[in-house]
């Protein structure tokens, strides 16, 4: 993972600027997975993007990204996805990441109570740096664990509900509600862009072009 401070940082900024500038697909939605260190973050990305899980804990460091195309609605969606840093150090980084986004995973970990208590504080960043309209759904991690739970699911919907947050408890290691968490999320924002009938700009979208050849449409819906 690159350093937001170093070149790599540099680098990230300009592929993240090309998949903008690259116009196969219909809109392109920037979202952001939030919370707090080893909720997991990372785990659920790549079980999502690429199908793929570890054991071995590697924090990130500043902040990544990943791209993935999906079908909703017989629009071509191009995700580029961001995997923040949790930990307190990278937060002014991480923060200058939230313009601009369409939606967010603010996940904690169901093992952890710290990672639960901090949801708040995480939700009031959202609040601060993002764009009003930003969609959220709150994502209770390691599902898996369940033996080692220490927040009640009931615990977590009372709070999402709190938040006006949509959630969800998954499992990045056994790929449970993975794909459900990003595809509601990318429901959320296609329906909040279709409400938006009142002429007034919006970040939801940069399109439009032909369709990306590297994946094809799923007639089922989203083709992850």
């Amino acid at each position: 993972m690159a350093l937001a401070s170093d070149p790599g940082a540099g680098q990230l900024q300009t592929q993240a600027q090309k998949d903008a500038a690259d116009q196969n697909f219909d809109y392109m939605f920037k979202l952001l997975i939030i919370g707090n260190s080893s909720v997991g973050k990372t785990s659920l990305l790549f079980r999502y993007a690429d199908d793929s899980f570890t054991s071995a804990f590697v924090s990130t460091v500043g902040i990544d990204f990943k791209v993935k195309t999906v079908y909703r609605n017989e629009k071509r969606v191009k995700l580029q996805i961001w995997d923040t840093a949790g930990q307190e150090r990278y937060r002014t980084i991480t923060t200058a990441y939230y313009r601009g986004a369409m939606g967010f995973l603010l996940m904690y970990d169901i093992t952890n109570q710290d990672s639960f208590y901090a949801v708040q504080d995480w939700a009031t960043q959202i609040k601060t740096y993002s764009w009003d309209n930003a969609q959220v759904i709150l994502v209770g991690n390691k599902a898996d664990l369940e033996d080692d739970r220490l927040v009640p699911a009931e615990d977590g919907q009372r709070l999402a509900d709190e938040l006006g947050f949509q959630f969800f408890e998954a499992s990045a290691k056994d790929n449970i509600n993975v794909k459900q968490v990003f595809e509601r999320l990318v429901d959320v924002i296609c329906e909040k862009m279709s409400e938006s009938v009142n002429g007034e700009p919006s970040p939801l979208a940069n399109h439009k072009g032909p369709s990306l050849q590297d994946t094809p449409p799923d007639k089922g819906g989203c083709s992850c």
